[in-house]
């Protein structure tokens, strides 16, 4: 046991809470690693888990100087997505942030009277149902295409992105939407180009790993067919030219070998070989011999790099309160199919990182904490909540199709950026 985890945690106190928001000299960071188990699997022993697939690589797996090789089982961004949705307004944190939707389509109930004429018109009917999306369900956040998509609302966040870049002054996007400055955003798509790195950032990584293979036959009804009728499909099959009778399910198919795109063929070495090629392999999970580990970081650095103008301390002692919250929840960790994980323990250790020397525990999980960082929450958004009042942005917004198509005729800082 080091002298780090030998040490008493720290208590937490509105005061601690202060120096980290605002103090200069303060931490760094807050860190916790914490260890993960598949549902099936026991502690000590190893863990055969499914990692995400990516284009043309399969699994993300690095091979250290060392040898050892580690598998990405959650990334930053996929990590991101599933922490901002607990401020939505069916969570126990929705009264802390503005709930924002887009309305992107809407269909008729069919059941009033508007509905019940010959040619219904959606936008007269008395109860539409909605095709939206959350705020925090977008990928790009404030920033996201759908946002500058929604005439009602564009206009405002334009503002606050502009507001941040001429100014240095985040508080009305914090107003409006402070998870996009929690997790991060860019406004590639706007005209301020402004980009903001993430305050709150998780990963999930598998150690010393190596893959595991799949293989799977399917057995189709082809044998209970009598000739005439094998062969006019197979004659028809033919006819069609891009019809196979397998892809349609009436053939037997076996599942052995993944297709591998012509790029990867020509770039990675592994794939140039034609026939069997035991790197074509159906991938099948993982086993890790080594530890599954979340790693959690809340930037203080970025945080007191915020400015919200005469309200800077409030924004920073807002936000950091956020990221707390968001950083201590206990996410669901059913990640994927073949992907379900659960936490070792309940020991979570957090540690405040100091510009020098040791790591300093810090108690962030205990009950006490937890109310300490809540009512810290609470009274820190109030300024900002009665600034979203007085906005009366409403919390619905309609994509426009025509602003959208507008938009696909704009360069963006992304484009530029990669040359495309």
């Amino acid at each position: 046991m080091t002298d780090e985890e030998k040490a008493e945690p720290n208590k937490l106190t509105t005061e601690l809470l202060d120096s980290w928001a605002t103090d200069p000299k303060g931490p760094v960071a807050l860190h916790l690693k914490q260890r993960l188990l598949a549902v099936e699997g026991v502690d000590g022993e190893q863990q055969i888990i499914y990692p995400p697939t990516y284009a043309d690589i399969g699994y993300n797996i690095d091979r250290l100087a060392d040898g050892t090789r580690v598998a990405l089982i959650d990334s930053v961004g996929s990590q991101a997505n599933r922490l901002e949705p607990i401020f939505k307004s069916a969570s126990g944190f929705a009264d802390l942030v503005p709930q924002i939707d887009i309305v992107l389509r809407k269909e008729g109930c069919g059941e009033c009277t508007e509905c019940k004429k010959a040619k219904p018109k959606v936008d007269k009917c008395e109860n539409p149902w909605k095709e939206k999306r959350s705020l925090f369900d977008l990928a790009h956040r404030a920033a996201d295409a759908v946002v500058q998509s929604s005439p009602t609302l564009l206009p405002k966040m334009a503002e606050a992105f502009k507001t941040m870049r001429k100014k240095g002054d985040a508080s009305l996007l914090c107003t409006i939407a402070p998870t996009s400055l929690l997790f991060g955003c860019w406004d590639s798509r706007g005209g301020s180009g402004e980009k903001r790195p993430r305050l709150v950032r998780a990963i999930i990584r598998a150690w010393d790993v190596d893959e595991l293979h799949a293989a799977a036959q399917f057995n189709s009804i082809w044998k209970a067919f009598d000739e005439e009728q094998k062969a006019e499909l197979t004659a028809e099959s033919k006819k069609k030219g891009k019809a196979k009778l397998s892809d349609k399910g009436f053939n037997d198919a076996p599942a052995v070998f993944r297709k591998v795109s012509q790029r990867a063929q020509s770039s990675m070495p592994e794939f140039r070989s034609t026939g069997p090629n035991p790197d074509r392999r159906v991938l099948g999970g993982i086993v890790a011999r080594g530890p599954i580990q979340r790693d959690v970081t809340i930037n203080l650095v970025a945080l007191r790099g915020l400015n919200g103008g005469a309200q800077t301390d409030a924004l920073r002692k807002y936000l950091l309160a956020l990221s707390i919250l968001s950083g201590t929840v206990d996410i669901e960790l059913f990640l994927r199919e073949g992907c379900h994980l659960r936490y070792a323990d309940d020991a979570d250790q957090w540690y405040a990182v100091p510009r020098r020397g040791k790591n300093a525990p810090v108690d962030l999980v205990s009950e006490d904490a937890r109310k300490t960082v809540r009512g810290y929450a609470e009274e820190h958004s109030k300024p900002f909540n009665q600034a979203w009042e007085k906005l009366k942005l409403g919390n619905e917004h309609e994509f426009d199709l025509k602003t959208a198509k507008e938009l696909l005729g704009k360069s963006t800082d992304e484009e530029e950026e990669t040359g495309s």
